[in-house]
């Protein structure tokens, strides 16, 4: 199953792919976008790197990826304004599960967007599409604990904090002493 595009009430959510560098690269460049993943603006040769992991990491499991999240208004079959990435790929970073039934649920948005309640509803989106289409089990997602905000949108689409964990970092961020955190939903949870 190809990775489909995605409609919401107020988004168009338009699979990853080499045309959407450029706006990936504004994304990345906004250090407070960046805040809790590097802590800093992240360099194009770095956005480069991740887009090129991003796209083998859509291939893994079919349906799975990565998405553009632009404004499209209910009946508008065209998104004009870019607003985000929006990810579901298969779970796959060192403190998740190898399973390719997992998906990792993660989105980051331009700031101008932020507070519109716009992760929410392509998360909504994502884990109807990770459940009902794709089949997945569960689906996960870590922030730093200090990331207050990803906390409550991780609740308000009914996951569960599942636990603490504290990794080691080379160059920890402010607030890492506080540990990360994984939420989880289930499919049966989903359901229900």
């Amino acid at each position: 199953m190809p990775q489909p595009t995605l409609h919401t009430e107020r988004l168009l959510l338009v699979p990853l792919a080499e045309q959407h560098i450029e706006l990936e690269v504004e994304l990345d460049s906004d250090p407070e976008v960046m805040r809790f993943l590097t802590g800093r603006a992240s360099t194009r040769a770095e956005v480069l790197a991740s887009h090129a992991r991003r796209m083998a990491l859509g291939r893994q499991v079919d349906g799975l990826g990565f998405w553009m999240a632009f404004e499209a208004p209910k009946g508008d079959p065209a998104g004009d304004e870019f607003v985000g990435l929006m990810m579901l790929p298969p779970a796959h970073g060192p403190d998740q599960p190898d399973d390719p039934t997992v998906s990792d649920l993660g989105y980051r948005l331009l700031r101008r967007h932020w507070r519109k309640g716009l992760a929410g509803e392509a998360s909504r989106a994502l884990l109807r599409h990770a459940f009902d289409t794709v089949g997945q089990s569960r689906v996960i997602a870590q922030t730093m604990a200090v990331n207050t905000a990803s906390r409550a949108l991780m609740t308000s689409v009914g996951m569960r904090h599942v636990r603490t964990y504290y990794p080691q970092w080379d160059d920890p961020l402010p607030g890492s002493e506080q540990g990360e955190v994984e939420y989880e939903i289930t499919r049966a949870m989903w359901r229900s």
